[in-house]
C-alpha cells in the first residue's frame, strides 16, 4: 500500500518568472531601442540564466545584479544595438520593478496559513525592491539569496538553505517554480516541487520532473487542499 505524502509545512516560492515577470522590462526596452523589446528581453533572460550556470561551475560567484548587468551588454552587442550608460542604468533599474503576474497577490493571500518565502537567484536589494514595487510587502516570512551559499540554483546548498530558514523538514517544503529545471533542481534535493507551467511549454529532458504541473498560482491553493 502507498504511503500517504507527508503535509506541506511550509512554502518556497522562486521569485523571477514565478513572481514577477521578467518579460515586463519590453516596454523599458521599447523605449531605448524601438522595436527590440521582445528580441532584448529574450536574449538578455536566457544570457542571465546561461552567466549563473556558468559562474557556478567556475567557482567564480558574482551576485546576481552583476550577472543582470553583464548579460544586458552581452545581449545589446550581440545584437548590435549601441547602450549607453544612461540606456544601461535605466534598464537595469527596471529589474528592481518588475511586475508580478495577475494572480499573483490573491494567490499568496490565499496560501497565508503556511509560512511562505521567496528563493531566488536574486541578491537582497533586488528581491525587497521587487517586494516592494509590487505591493507584497509583510507576505513573507523569509526572503532568501542565493548570496549566502554564493552559488546559484539549481545547486543543492541553495535548496537546503530553505530547511534552514525555515526549521522545516525538506520532506514538508513546497517549492514553487515555473522554471522547469527549477523545479528539477529542488526535486533532486528532496522538496515538494510544484511547477508553473503558465504558456503550456513541454517539460525538459532532465531525467527528473516536478511533482505537479500547475496552469497557474491560482490552482496551488487547491492542490495542497
Amino acid at each position: 500500500m502507498q504511503m500517504a505524502k507527508r503535509p506541506i509545512k511550509a512554502l518556497a516560492f522562486d521569485a523571477y518568472g514565478t513572481l514577477f515577470d521578467v518579460q515586463s522590462v519590453i516596454s523599458v526596452v521599447n523605449q531605448k531601442f524601438p522595436g527590440q523589446g521582445a528580441a532584448v528581453s529574450a536574449a538578455w533572460r536566457t544570457r542571465q540564466l546561461e552567466y549563473t550556470w556558468l559562474r557556478s561551475l567556475m567557482g567564480r560567484y558574482e551576485d546576481f545584479w552583476r550577472v543582470t548587468e553583464s548579460a544586458l551588454v552581452a545581449t545589446c552587442n550581440a545584437l548590435k544595438l549601441s547602450l549607453d550608460a544612461a540606456a544601461r542604468a535605466q534598464l537595469m533599474e527596471s529589474y528592481l520593478h518588475l511586475k508580478s503576474f495577475p494572480e499573483v497577490k490573491q494567490s499568496l493571500e490565499a496560501l497565508s496559513h503556511l509560512p511562505l518565502s521567496i528563493l531566488s537567484n536574486g541578491n537582497p536589494k533586488m528581491l525587497n525592491a521587487v517586494v516592494e514595487s509590487a505591493g507584497l510587502q509583510g507576505i513573507f516570512t523569509h526572503i532568501i539569496s542565493v548570496d549566502e551559499v554564493r552559488t546559484y540554483k539549481p545547486a543543492p546548498a541553495v535548496y537546503e538553505l530553505v530547511m534552514k530558514k525555515t526549521s522545516v523538514d525538506k520532506g514538508n517544503i513546497g517549492f514553487v517554480s515555473a522554471n522547469f529545471w527549477d523545479g528539477a533542481g529542488a526535486k533532486a534535493f528532496g522538496l515538494r516541487t510544484h511547477w508553473i507551467n503558465r504558456t503550456g511549454v513541454p517539460a525538459d529532458e532532465l531525467s527528473i520532473a516536478p511533482d505537479v504541473t500547475l496552469k497557474s498560482l491560482t490552482d496551488l491553493a487547491d492542490a495542497l487542499a
